[in-house]
Formats: C-alpha cells, structure tokens, sequence
C-alpha cells in the first residue's frame, strides 16, 4: 500500500468512528450562542491558528455570530508575547474583549493544552479565564483532548487512527467539523456564493 492511500484510510476510519452526537450537540450549544446573540473566540496555535481565521470567516458570514481569532491581530500577539510572556496572550485579549456568560470559547488544537508538559499553556490559561466568568466552552481537538476535553461543555476529540499522524488528520478535520457546523440547519443563516448560484 503506497502512502497516499494509508492516508486516506486512516481519514475514513476517522470518519468512521468521530462521535457524531458530540458535533450534535456542539451545533446546539452554538445555536444557543447565536440566539443569545453572544460572540464566539477562536483560540488556536500554528496551523490551528490559521483554521482559526477561516471558521471566523464562515461563522460570522454563513451563521451571522460575531466571531473573532485574537490571531488576527499580529500587532497586538507579538506585543504581548515580548513585553508579557506567550502563556498570557490570550486571557490578557479576552479581559479586554470582556468575555462573559453569553459567550463561547471555541479551541482548535492537537493537543488541547497541557500545563504540566508545557504544551498551549496559553489556551490553558484561557480556558481557565472563560470558566471563571461563565462563557461556554467547545473545541476540536486531537489525541486525548488536552485540558480543553476535561473542561469544555462540549468537545470533539478526532479519533486517532495512526499516532505518526495525529497532527495533520487533527488539523484536517477541525476543518471538516467547522464546515459541517456552518452547514448545519440549525445554525447556517446564508447561502454560500457557489450554492446560491446553482439555485
């Protein structure tokens, strides 16, 4: 077997085996989000940074929730991390952004941080923070789901079907979750360009 087709097994035993009623019931905690009309911050690392900026995209074009990555904003990333430290780059932007009880937490990791290995301590951090003031929590996230999977009202966890490829199948998917989320009937609020113009 060439790799090219162990890769794409190990995406249909994902795909077989993710836990459809955690994505259900993620789509229900968003509803619930969009009709209390609270925001949504997407927190993430490296490449989850960048799926970060497209789900603000889609949730904020495609569902109408107010969405933001503090990602986005290198200027104020970079200044925090030189003059504060890494671990408190995205606590010290929510206070600002004044996180509370009507909001969500949406992380997007491998890992799901882990303050003991020293891995995102600024998601921990940040996850810390939004419990304290009541926002929700949701993520997606790879391996066994970090300090996101022990404290999230809601977590995807992408099964792991080959562990020398748990970060490229876990950034993979938060996109094929997300895209499903901003599809789904109790959240989508319009039509994409390419399916309104085969109508």
């Amino acid at each position: 077997m060439n790799y090219t087709q162990q890769h794409i097994n190990e995406a249909i035993t994902i795909l077989n085996t993710i836990d459809i009623d955690a994505i259900e019931k993620m789509a229900e905690l968003l509803a619930t989000v969009k009709q209390d009309q609270g925001r949504i911050f997407f927190l993430g690392v490296g490449g989850s940074a960048g799926n970060c900026s497209h789900a603000v995209n889609d949730f904020r074009k495609i569902v109408g929730i107010e969405s933001y990555a503090p990602t986005d904003n290198v200027s104020e990333l970079t200044a925090r991390t030189n003059d504060e430290g890494w671990a408190t780059i995205f606590v010290e932007w929510l206070k600002i952004s004044r996180l509370n009880p009507k909001d969500t937490l949406f992380i997007l990791s491998v890992g799901g941080g882990d303050l003991e290995k020293n891995i995102s301590p600024n998601l921990v951090e940040a996850l810390k923070y939004a419990k304290s003031v009541g926002a929700k929590i949701t993520g997606i996230v790879g391996r066994n789901g970090g300090y996101t999977a022990k404290v999230a009202d809601v977590c995807v966890i992408i099964p792991t079907a080959n562990v020398a490829t748990i970060t490229p199948h876990s950034e993979a998917f938060q996109a094929v979750v997300w895209h499903l989320l901003v599809s789904h009937p109790k959240l989508k609020a319009n039509d994409t360009k390419w399916e309104s113009e085969v109508k």
